[in-house]
């Protein structure tokens, strides 16, 4: 379908300039659910260390939808045998555009730290909300008929679009577990949401608005991987490749992550802030009403069974605590309050687990990170006798496992790569890290406890950090680390 430039809305965008928006996607973006992202920050309390970092779900979003609008087009011109369609083309653009729709306050800390805290056990994360808000948007909306108005079938390229944005809807064990697009097309499904290989649309965009806005150098160019994107057949699946002399722009890439991490996501006083607002959600909690469907009200945790009431959560939640005169709020109220007067809870000190060995696959030591935080702080509690002037318990003490990688645990996400070379670009083959160079990584993860006391004044911080150097010298605490990784 024809569409015409001139019904086209511009969106000006810092990191991709001019972005052209067909008016199916701007009927999206005019919604209640997706403008609810202007009051979501991308990186969440990484704004109260980088002031620069105060973007917002929203403008990712739609650099997504760009991104992933490029890359589709960009195969279907260069291959037409792909037999890529209008229609495939709209519904991967809608995925991009809706792909973050469930993300709760403050992003990454809600799902992470916030609801694990909340309904320990849980298996719930944004991705399974973006898809439920996504079906809520079209519903009360009215978007079906919009659809079909622009060529969309919608019972099967609804499906799709889920399916690009969470994965597999059903839970049958076939080969092929897709359901809006048969195998041939498998490469579609590597656009928004790669899970073979982790390269997609969603980091190309994220690392560079986050560098951009954090004022971190980006050293990975996602031009190039566009320019040199196709898809080649492997083992008679349809996957997107690439040209062999862009593997070291891909470990570019992955590394430009791992910096992002440990610079920004990570830093000690980002983690510090966020533990702080997750105490403050977790206080406040029982006591926030949020008005949902039918007139029912639900507290913040609640709010993720009903989407009219998670559209109203966003990271307003932490003026609405900090301006409350609800004297039950007042423990939450004075946690928030802390963090703009700069009263955080302090760091004590870091530690790295060494990888020695791998574990037996019953190895009582395979603890989720959130236990293993709780037996670090009560561990670090008991380290020391106690001292007459202050006591600590382990409730003082607030533990983060920080586990960075390549986005493969300790994978290396280069060997689910295929490559195709300039004599032979039919024919994929994978590229030894040997083969790239001797000074690339070998270890693609590290497992990083960080330690912090709730306390603030001096005396309980020397205390803290006594406590700490103790616990970290113990033999039984090298062994525990030893054997975690």
């Amino acid at each position: 379908m024809d569409l015409g430039w001139a019904v086209l809305q511009v969106f000006n965008d810092p990191i991709h300039g001019h972005i052209e928006m067909d008016p199916l996607l701007v009927k999206f973006i005019d919604t209640l659910q997706f403008q609810r992202l202007r009051n979501i920050k991308q990186l969440s309390g990484v704004y109260y260390v980088y002031p620069g970092a105060s973007h917002n779900r929203f403008e990712h979003s739609i650099g997504v939808c760009h991104l992933a609008g490029q890359l589709v087009s960009l195969l279907s011109d260069r291959q037409p045998d792909l037999q890529i369609t209008q229609r495939d083309i709209l519904c991967v653009k809608i995925a991009g555009l809706c792909h973050d729709l469930g993300h709760g306050p403050f992003s990454h800390l809600f799902d992470g730290k916030f609801i694990p805290e909340v309904l320990p056990g849980t298996k719930w994360k944004h991705e399974e909300a973006s898809v439920q808000m996504f079906d809520h948007m079209v519903n009360v909306n009215s978007l079906r008929p919009v659809m079909e108005s622009h060529g969309l079938v919608c019972a099967e390229d609804l499906l799709f679009i889920k399916e690009l944005i969470a994965g597999p809807q059903h839970q049958e064990q076939e080969a092929w577990p897709y359901k809006g697009r048969t195998e041939e097309k498998s490469f579609l499904y590597e656009i928004v949401a790669n899970k073979r290989t982790g390269i997609d649309v969603d980091k190309w965009d994220y690392f560079a608005r986050d560098c951009y806005h954090l004022g971190i150098q980006n050293n990975f160019d996602y031009q190039r991987s566009l320019k040199f994107a196709r898809v080649c057949e492997v083992n008679g699946k349809m996957l997107i490749c690439t040209r062999d002399k862009e593997v070291f722009n891909l470990y570019n890439m992955f590394h430009t992550r791992y910096s992002l991490h440990r610079m920004a996501y990570q830093h000690r006083v980002t983690n510090a802030i966020g533990n702080m607002i997750t105490d403050a959600l977790v206080k406040a909690n029982p006591h926030i009403n949020i008005k949902g469907s039918n007139d029912r009200l639900f507290t913040i945790s609640s709010a993720i069974e009903d989407m009219e009431a998670y559209t109203n959560l966003t990271d307003s939640i932490f003026e609405q605590i900090l301006h409350s005169t609800q004297p039950e709020l007042d423990e939450a109220r004075k946690i928030l309050h802390n963090i703009l007067c700069r009263k955080l809870y302090k760091y004590v000190g870091h530690t790295y687990t060494k990888k020695i060995r791998e574990d037996p696959p019953n190895d009582p030591l395979e603890l989720d990170d959130r236990e293993l935080a709780r037996i670090v702080a009560k561990n670090v509690a008991e380290a020391c006798p106690e001292n007459p002037n202050v006591i600590l318990s382990a409730d003082n003490f607030v533990v983060n496992v920080v586990c960075m990688d390549y986005g493969m645990k300790k994978k290396n996400p280069i060997d689910n790569m295929h490559f195709y070379s300039k004599d032979d670009p039919t024919r994929a083959f994978k590229i030894n890290q040997s083969e790239v160079s001797q000074m690339l990584p070998a270890v693609f993860s590290e497992k990083l406890i960080q330690v912090f006391c709730k306390k603030t004044d001096a005396e309980s911080q020397n205390v803290a950090k006594e406590h700490f150097q103790k616990w970290d010298e113990k033999p039984q605490t090298r062994d525990l680390l030893r054997r975690l990784q």
